[in-house]
């Protein structure tokens, strides 16, 4: 069997019926990426990079599977393959200027080496936790599926990165929903310094295609003809007839995982085994057998590199350093978008709708709107959901639309990405908020920071039924919010009532940002109000005074609104109840008006309260509007524990009667 540390000891190449040409066009294509790491090796010695993760060994894997594809086709990268960005005939004066954290590359200085993409190219640069790539591509491949365009999307692994969950989620939905991805895995022998076999306990990744009910096929990934022949007739087939394949590319990495690790934990002779299946040589020496490189035209072909090489060094380095500002960094964080809040239409019918029907209404009315919004989650189609949200949206917008998920929230987060980068909206539903830590990873790192990052939106909307309330313990009942309130890029939104649940979340869907939208189960069925039957938006980012008083002020959203309004009114007391609405971002003006006008403030929430968002918006009053107050800022919210299951263990989590306390002592300041 052929692995990492037992392999054949030469290469085979068979040119098939490729004509001197292609030949030329593969080795030239080769050959470029090697000697850029060359050159990068020295400049990394000399200190003009700072880092350097060596794909030296594993070009033709790389070279291979870019020539082999459509110009137009999405590839996704990652460390070692330098040459899909080559191939793709990225400006080398770009390339190197991203290398260096200069402003001509493709990030801005704000990330590093192969951490981009680029629509233009057709390539979605890898996140350095390597897995949530391939949910990525099952988007973009899905995208296409659904566009009914024939083309295929390829993404890289490393052997290392196929023991993470993301792999396992990656492949699985792509198998079940029949979509055009190529997975090629870089069986190079080595996650960083730890050996296969202290990764998983099979030889061959082959093994495991069957397993997810796709083909697998292995291939010497050195041999850069094979790799171009087995990739270029696979997407041919693959374009008409969609369906996943995994393709085991069997290489050795020379060097060290980055540079500065070295490889001492590599077996000399293991190393010296695999130096005479270098790709580069090797392939160069066959075609100066069958006389198709002669020393000049290699010569020829070497210098023309160089030059080319040195000409985008030579701009890179000429280049100033990057400099910006606070206002130009935080203008990025956001995709650019500017809402026009849309009112309910003139005369617009109304009728009375529970929160969890005004939710239904939104989402079925973006629908309509937005056909190229897909809507993804665990029991959505037939049962509508375990809320009965979306009952009746399948029949009305079929299951390509309304798409039933595996229990894999990663891959769907991802997916969803994936399909906001082809231009289509996508909602998720987690069934429970609480089961977002699944794909946490893939909101925090790669929703949230994309669009700083290299320009590209995010837009997805993730739906969260959140809240305690209804004695379903600590796995179906937390309130995570303040887990991605401290996250740069997301925003969220609490709605407190129907209206704003239907407003806000045909807003959020119209906006191409990342958005996490918290729909707390308590108030799905208890509380109902008369709103428009038309489609409208509420104006992100602006809080509501829900209800007008001047002895204190209550800041609060979502079940918190209604605890305050009750509490107020219990207590016969005149208070401003400011719902938030936005938490992210949120309305600082409200705010400071509030505060301007009682001088006392206590911020209620449901979330525990060490850390919650309440810590946040008190530290801010404090800080910025010290001399406006009459009394220390307060807040209450929920013990600092799990959720508790028993109904009466729950009351006493919950922030009621400590919120009812509390306000009483702040009255008497």
């Amino acid at each position: 069997m052929e692995t990492a540390q037992k392999q054949t000891s030469t290469l085979i190449f068979d040119r098939k019926n490729h004509s001197d040409k292609k030949l030329l066009e593969l080795y030239e294509s080769l050959l470029m990426p090697r000697r850029i790491e060359e050159k990068m090796l020295i400049l990394l010695r000399q200190g003009k990079i700072s880092k350097w993760f060596s794909g030296w060994g594993q070009e033709a894997i790389s070279i291979g599977a870019v020539n082999a594809l459509e110009a137009d086709e999405f590839i996704l990268p990652m460390h070692r393959n330098l040459g899909i960005f080559t191939g793709r005939e990225m400006p080398l004066e770009r390339l190197f200027s991203q290398f260096q954290g200069k402003l001509n590359g493709f990030t801005k200085g704000r990330d590093r080496s192969f951490h981009f993409g680029s629509i233009e190219h057709q390539i979605v640069g890898m996140i350095s936790h390597l897995g949530p790539q391939l949910a990525i591509a099952d988007g973009i491949a899905l995208a296409d599926k659904l566009s009914k365009q024939q083309k295929v999307t390829l993404v890289f692994s490393g052997d290392g990165a196929s023991s993470e969950g993301d792999f396992h989620e990656g492949l699985n939905v792509a198998a079940v929903w029949k979509l055009p991805v190529i997975f090629v895995i870089e069986h190079n022998g080595y996650g960083l310094s730890t050996p296969s076999e202290e990764q998983f306990a099979f030889t061959h990744f082959t093994d495991k295609g069957p397993g997810y009910g796709m083909e697998a096929i292995r291939i010497q990934g050195n041999n850069v003809l094979e790799v171009y022949d087995t990739i270029k007739n696979l997407a041919e087939d693959i374009r008409n007839n969609p369906r996943p394949v995994l393709v085991e590319a069997i290489t050795f990495r020379m060097r060290g995982h980055e540079e500065a690790s070295g490889t001492k934990y590599v077996p000399k002779e293991l190393l010296a085994d695999w130096g005479k299946l270098d790709p580069v040589e090797n392939y160069e020496r066959y075609l100066m057998e069958i006389g198709i490189l002669d020393e000049k035209k290699r010569s020829n072909i070497n210098q023309r590199i160089k030059n080319a090489i040195n000409a985008g060094l030579d701009l890179a380095f000429a280049e100033e350093a990057i400099f910006s500002t606070p206002d130009e960094e935080l203008s990025d964080v956001y995709a650019p978008f500017s809402q026009k809040v849309i009112p309910p239409a003139d005369k617009s019918p109304k009728s009375e709708k529970r929160m969890v029907d005004a939710i239904s209404d939104g989402l079925r009315q973006s629908m309509e709107r937005y056909p190229e919004l897909i809507l993804m989650g665990q029991d959505i189609g037939e049962y509508g959901g375990v809320f009965k949200i979306t009952d009746g949206f399948k029949k009305q917008f079929g299951a390509d639309r309304v798409r039933n998920t595996p229990l894999c929230e990663s891959a769907i987060i991802g997916a969803g990405l994936g399909l906001s980068i082809k231009g289509f909206k996508a909602m998720v539903e987690m069934q429970f908020a609480d089961f977002v830590s699944v794909g946490f990873n893939q909101i925090v790192n790669n929703l949230a920071k994309i669009h700083y990052r290299w320009g590209q939106q995010a837009d997805v909307v993730i739906r969260m039924p959140t809240g305690a309330g209804m004695a379903a313990g600590p796995f179906h009942s937390q309130s995570n919010e303040a887990w991605f309130f401290h996250t740069p890029g997301l925003k969220i939104v609490y709605p407190s009532n129907p209206y704003d649940a239907k407003g806000l979340l045909n807003a959020a869907i119209e906006d191409p940002n990342p958005y996490l939208y918290f729909e707390h189960k308590g108030m799905y069925r208890s509380i109902s109000e008369e709103i428009p039957d038309d489609y409208f938006t509420v104006e992100i980012g602006k809080a509501a005074l829900v209800k007008e008083g001047d002895q204190l002020s209550v800041i609060s959203y979502g079940m918190g609104v209604h605890w305050a309004k009750k509490t107020v009114e219990e207590l016969g007391i005149s208070a401003d109840i400011l719902d938030l609405r936005t938490l992210l971002p949120w309305d600082k003006e409200a705010v400071t008006a509030t505060v301007k006008k009682t001088g006392k403030i206590i911020f209620l929430q449901e979330d525990c309260l060490t850390g919650g968002i309440g810590a946040e918006i008190c530290s801010w009053i404090s800080e910025n509007c010290f001399e406006h107050l009459d009394a220390p800022v307060m807040r209450e919210g929920s013990l600092d524990t799990p959720v508790p299951f028993a109904p009466n263990l729950e009351k006493q989590f919950l922030p009621v009667d400590r919120f009812k306390t509390k306000v009483t002592k702040l009255l008497e300041y």
